[in-house]
């Protein structure tokens, strides 16, 4: 029987923090059996293109990636966060690998279109690297990847939201693996009343999911995590947990199942 992997991604919150970040790669470091680690960038890349005299974009809450800005998170994400995430975790005693989705052809994407809304070089997954992640789990490699994928027909690279490259991750592994995905960000799970972190509702099924949203209950930026779980799910992936950095070592991660 395949063991499962865990499938792991990180918020900015996590990454933002120095010791948040060395308290989760610590116990990341371990977890035992297969497992990949997917993380974001936080405030550095903003803070650095500020330091270079560079505006940083936003609407709806998403970065617009200029050519200029596509350089600064290039160099941040695959270079500046994921070598020291890499770095850290060999102090931990974990054999990481940092890439990105170009790296071996991982993740292809397609540069999404510029309407309704341009968001500049961003891309939309199309394609996963099945042997490739293949090689490296099964050769005792822990992928750390950072969500920068490329364009498979310019071969530009273009800026991939995190959440969506774990997703994408995890459903490409499942067609191999029993996978687990667990989105790691700064609240315990999905809470009934947000200013309450005991009120963790424990399991969603699509049912219940429908029933929250009615009831605004599941709103605002938690509607596309649950939204990009539940087709992880639906696409084969075992197990999608939502909880907090500090709870990945406790039974259950103490924090949101969804299931089928």
């Amino acid at each position: 029987m395949q063991p499962t992997v865990k499938v792991i991604k990180i918020g900015g919150n996590v990454v933002d923090n120095p010791q948040k970040l060395q308290q989760f790669l610590t116990d990341f470091a371990s977890l035992e059996g297969p497992k990949v680690l997917i993380h974001g960038g936080g405030k550095v890349a903003t803070a650095i293109a500020k330091g270079l005299g560079i505006e940083t974009q936003m609407i709806d809450g998403r970065r617009v990636t200029d050519a200029e800005t596509l350089r600064i998170v290039t160099m941040v994400y695959t270079g500046l966060i994921n070598k020291n995430i890499v770095a850290a975790l060999q102090k931990a005693g974990c054999r990481a690998l940092g890439l990105c989705g170009a790296d071996g052809a991982l993740i292809r994407s397609k540069k999404r279109a510029a309407t309704p809304v341009d968001y500049g070089f961003v891309g939309d997954p199309v394609e996963f690297g099945l042997e490739t992640a293949t090689t490296l789990l099964e050769g005792g490699l822990v992928p750390i990847v950072a969500p920068i994928t490329y364009d498979g027909e310019s071969g530009a690279l273009l800026n991939t939201n995190a959440d969506t490259v774990a997703q994408t991750v995890a459903v490409g592994l499942a067609q191999r693996y029993p996978v687990e995905l667990v989105y790691c960000f700064e609240k315990r799970g999905v809470l009934r009343d947000v200013n309450d972190e005991e009120s963790v509702i424990p399991e969603i099924n699509p049912s219940l999911y429908v029933q929250l949203k009615a009831e605004g209950v599941v709103a605002d930026g938690m509607l596309p995590k649950l939204d990009n779980a539940f087709k992880a799910i639906g696409a084969g992936v075992k197990q999608v947990v939502i909880c907090a950095a500090e709870c990945l070592t406790r039974p259950g991660y103490g924090g949101t199942t969804l299931c089928r």
